[in-house]
């Protein structure tokens, strides 16, 4: 398997496979089944849980890019596309991390995440799913809350407005904590006047998703299709390959988005 960090020197090769690849979740639901061995359209919806249709159109796709090929009724991946996917990610890793983190990426606008990124997304393995219930509506919002308590140090890209997430954020501020905030451009007004917090920063309001990284741990959450952002749902972890992943995934996003 071709090393992740080959994959990002070789960036410019790969970035239309890339694209292809991940802007579709059932395109990558397709190409997982079928990396695992060859399969026919029924074990196919069988295995990713897709409609026929939507499994049936997505193989068509594929098999005009050229990408997979029909023999006896099974659909294999050409010799062309596994070294494509070995190029763009290690599979072991990043499908079993899909059925993990279906809820949050299924459904979801993820497609702002950069690319270097997705080819890193391993290193969230270890990080978990948190998810609210009809009980306890407000589950994700609380511990969001209480991860920025206490924090010594606060990166956030904070594309929603929570009164009680700004107030915490004041409070570290007026206590010298080293806090920078991004928020919507388009909010930006909106948000220094709600919060009375005058250190805001902008950013790009179509590249929205929720992030936070303290000392101690990272929280990622993402807007659904629809354009809400799912408060049902957050990733969340303490360990210390999730928050080099978001520091990088900041870092990069700052440089070249804010």
């Amino acid at each position: 398997m071709v090393d992740t960090s080959e994959c990002i020197k070789n960036f410019d090769t790969i970035f239309e496979d890339v694209k292809f690849t991940t802007n579709s979740f059932v395109r990558l639901k397709v190409l997982a089944v079928l990396f695992e061995k060859p399969r026919n359209m029924k074990e196919m919806t069988d295995a990713t849980q897709f409609s026929y249709s939507a499994v049936s159109s997505t193989i068509h796709d594929l098999e005009n890019k050229n990408w997979v090929y029909r023999d006896h009724n099974k659909y294999f991946l050409t010799n062309s596309t596994k070294i494509r996917i070995g190029n763009i990610l290690e599979l072991d890793n990043m499908f079993s991390l899909i059925d993990e983190f279906f809820n949050i990426l299924h459904g979801h606008i993820v497609d702002m995440i950069p690319v270097d990124s997705i080819l890193d997304f391993k290193m969230l393995q270890t990080a978990d799913m948190m998810e609210s219930s009809g009980v306890d509506a407000y589950r994700t919002y609380q511990y969001i809350q209480n991860c920025l308590e206490g924090a010594e140090c606060v990166r956030c890209v904070m594309p929603i407005f929570y009164e009680p997430y700004f107030e915490v954020l004041s409070e570290l501020i007026s206590d010298e904590k080293d806090v920078e905030i991004y928020v919507p451009e388009n909010l930006l007004n909106s948000f220094e006047i709600k919060s009375g917090i005058e250190c805001l920063n902008p950013f790009d309001e179509l590249d929205s998703f929720l992030l936070i990284i303290t000392d101690k741990e990272m929280v990622l959450g993402f807007f659904m299709d629809n354009g809400y952002f799912d408060q049902t749902r957050i990733l969340t972890s303490k360990n210390e390959d999730s928050l080099i992943w978001a520091k990088n995934l900041y870092k990069n996003l700052k440089i070249n988005e804010f």
